[in-house]
């Protein structure tokens, strides 16, 4: 069968690491308040010459020199971000420029679900033969939409990329690539994570703005639901899965996932302490980060989930 295989994975941050307690000179908050409530210490933050293309152009580069695949073998880029460096052309086509490829090219605009999204968008085009190579990019530079007065918003998010190579491969039924992905929405929920503007009605990106119990409670019902029934649809026990990838937004949330599906927090990758929410960039960032120092290893089963603004919501299991 033709499978959609990860063949290369690579991230990037900004030079730039905030500390809580360099917030805590500015924002009315404080290093304890925010391990307590987030598990935040720390959070990269882009500078001048720092944008989410050339963050999503350096990941990517880095997932096809793992792969050890050139550039001029991608013919699909899809590039999750809801902080693109225009209103167009998309992003995706500036990182096509700066790679060298040719094909296809295009922005998937799901907030913090936005990768997930773009495995899916991904995984159909390859499986049905529109392309062979693809690049799944997750980018973010969240922190020119925060209201950096506003300590119950600014303190949880960083800028940073993530991006895996993905390759059509003709595998047995037990080999490797992505077995099941399941997507939603609920856009009755979209005011209470969203910005309070944008292009086309201030005029500018707005500021973040959340209303945080609200989210937590949907953000832990919601990944539950759509973990079991990617499961379901696999025929796997949860119990089979070696590592959870989740969007990293908030130690309480990934912790409470975890219970609900019976998991231990061992098989939780956890990078929300130095990365804090890099919104659509955090899963391929925290998938990289496992793979690189060995946790992740070929074989392994791998559930991919994230919930964001929208509401949006998914996950996606594959084998290494």
């Amino acid at each position: 069968m033709i499978r959609s295989v990860v063949k290369g994975t690579g991230s990037a941050l900004p030079e730039r690491v905030v500390s809580n307690a360099e917030l805590a000179r500015t924002v009315d908050t404080s290093d304890e308040w925010i391990v307590e409530r987030t598990g935040i210490r720390t959070r990269h933050i882009a500078g001048e010459g720092e944008t989410t293309s050339t963050l999503a152009t350096l990941a990517a580069r880095k997932a096809l020199e793992a792969a050890g695949i050139d550039a001029a073998e991608v013919d699909l880029i899809v590039l999750a971000t809801t902080t693109p460096d225009r209103t167009f052309p998309a992003t995706a086509t500036t990182v096509q420029a700066a790679l060298g490829c040719k094909g296809i090219a295009f922005d998937v605009a799901a907030v913090c679900s936005g990768f997930i999204y773009g495995i899916g968008v991904a995984d159909s085009m390859l499986r049905t033969g529109m392309a062979r190579t693809a690049l799944v990019i997750g980018a973010e530079t969240m922190s020119r939409i925060l209201d950096w007065e506003d300590r119950a918003t600014c303190v949880l998010f960083g800028d940073g990329a993530g991006a895996v190579v993905l390759a059509a491969q003709d595998v047995a039924e037990d080999g490797p690539g992505i077995l099941v992905t399941r997507l939603h929405a609920d856009g009755t929920h979209n005011g209470l994570l969203c910005t309070d503007g944008g292009p086309g009605t201030t005029g500018t990106s707005g500021k973040v703005r959340m209303k945080g119990r609200e989210v937590f409670r949907h953000a832990v019902v919601n990944l539950a639901e759509v973990l079991e029934e990617v499961l379901e649809s696999a025929g796997i026990p949860a119990s089979s899965i070696d590592w959870v990838v989740p969007h990293q937004a908030n130690a309480r949330i990934l912790d409470a996932t975890a219970r609900k599906l019976g998991l231990p927090m061992e098989k939780v990758v956890v990078t929300v302490d130095s990365h804090a929410n890099t919104s659509a960039a955090s899963v391929p960032l925290a998938l990289d980060v496992a793979v690189r120092d060995g946790r992740i290893r070929p074989g392994d089963l791998v559930m991919l989930e994230a919930m964001g603004g929208g509401f949006t919501w998914g996950a996606s299991l594959l084998r290494m």
